[in-house]
């Protein structure tokens, strides 16, 4: 690796520093604050399994990063087959019979 390289890389890591620092994260923020994948974040915040904004004027979603540490401190269940079984759990109270 050149030194151009490193320089580039460094940057990049402090770039991702900086951003932990923020208060509200998006969802971009928070798949790299907490290494969950965009696709897992929409997941959670479409069953409302993680704490998030409730601004109803604004269609992004933002998490408060102290919420977040809380959330994750509880030990939350974010397994595929928990988070398919609560899906499913809101679909089947949804459907009109």
């Amino acid at each position: 690796m050149n030194e151009q390289e490193n320089v580039v890389e460094l940057l990049q890591d402090i770039k991702t520093l900086l951003s932990q620092n923020k208060k509200i994260f998006n969802v971009e923020d928070l798949a790299q604050y907490t290494g969950l994948s965009k696709s897992k974040i929409y997941k959670l915040t479409q069953l409302r399994l993680i704490p998030m904004g409730n601004n109803k004027h604004i269609r992004q979603k933002f998490f408060n990063k102290d919420a977040i540490d809380a959330w994750l401190m509880g030990k939350p269940d974010l397994s595929d087959t928990y988070l398919e079984h609560e899906f499913n759990k809101q679909l089947l109270k949804k459907r009109k019979f």
